[in-house]
């Protein structure tokens, strides 16, 4: 198994974490304020992971600071954004555009990388949106305000994604990972102090729900992001991230009793399609090397 496959089959199974989140942030968010949910999300996750790496932590360069402070701030403006964009929208149009991070990155992975993606992950991304579009059945008004403030969400997570790949490649995972919960928690706490009379209605469900939500998709989950994204292409991986919406879906069927009906089966199906598609790129679409000897090619 190359690294490139098994870093691409880690990231795939953190989608189904983060598909498992949806039902828990919805509960969260019925119990406690929107920016008050992520300050004690990101705080924690900063002093558990303090505690469990304390030792590479302590020896934590200038570099990483500086890389690690770009990335909490485009993780926390695409949770904000997405966040407040909710509630103007509906939460299919939500999903929708999110997920419109897979047609960006490619854009921001061009213009920042210089690279273009290959044949296979551009028809990968194609299909991904279109699944994506079935998956959620957007539907609702004309884009309004909440619509363009989940589009620069949308935003915020694909250059989040590209600049990930590059810095992952010259600085330590834990040193990127912790610097992104500090500073999350950081910026969270400031909005809470400036937009929002926050609240917290403790339970010992809420504690359960919260404490999963900071050690699986937030430790566990953004650590394995920073060791493992600099093994593939930041296309690639949006592409794979694209799976967390029919996770979503199941995790809602089973535990909540959501159904997708026929048109979000139709989805599913064509995301992994994409996905596929995007994976055996270099395969399907393998160019024949030809060498050439007296004018013969062989």
């Amino acid at each position: 198994m190359t690294a490139r496959t098994r870093a691409e089959l880690i990231l795939m199974s953190l989608t189904i974490v983060w598909g498992s989140t949806f039902v828990l942030t919805k509960f969260v968010l019925e119990n406690a304020s929107p920016f008050a949910y992520v300050c004690i999300r990101f705080s924690l996750a900063s002093v558990l992971f303090a505690v469990l790496f304390y030792k590479r932590i302590i020896a934590i360069s200038k570099d990483s600071i500086i890389k690690g402070t770009i990335l909490g701030f485009l993780l926390f403006i695409g949770f904000v954004l997405q966040t407040i964009g909710l509630k103007f929208t509906t939460a299919s149009k939500s999903a929708f555009i999110t997920g419109l991070m897979v047609v960006f990155t490619p854009l921001f992975q061009l213009i920042i990388e210089k690279k273009a993606p290959k044949t296979g992950n551009i028809i990968g991304v194609v299909l991904v949106a279109v699944g994506l579009f079935f998956l959620t059945s957007p539907k609702g008004s004309e884009f309004n305000f909440g619509d363009g403030l989940t589009l620069l969400c949308a935003v915020s997570f694909s250059l989040y994604t590209v600049y990930l790949t590059i810095y992952g490649t010259s600085n330590d995972p834990a040193h990127l990972a912790f610097m992104q919960f500090v500073f999350s928690a950081l910026f969270s706490f400031i909005a809470l102090l400036f937009w929002e009379t926050a609240y917290i209605n403790f339970s010992t469900g809420l504690a359960i729900n919260i404490m999963y939500l900071v050690v699986m998709p937030t430790i566990v989950a953004l650590y394995l992001m920073a060791k493992y994204q600099k093994y593939t292409t930041p296309t690639r991986s949006a592409i794979i991230y694209s799976l967390e919406p029919p996770f979503a879906a199941l995790f809602a069927f089973f535990i909540i009793g959501e159904r997708m009906g026929t048109a979000g089966i139709i989805g599913g199906i064509v995301i992994l399609l994409g996905l596929l598609i995007s994976e055996l790129s270099d395969v399907i679409f393998k160019r024949k090397k030809v060498n050439k000897i007296g004018g013969i090619s062989v």
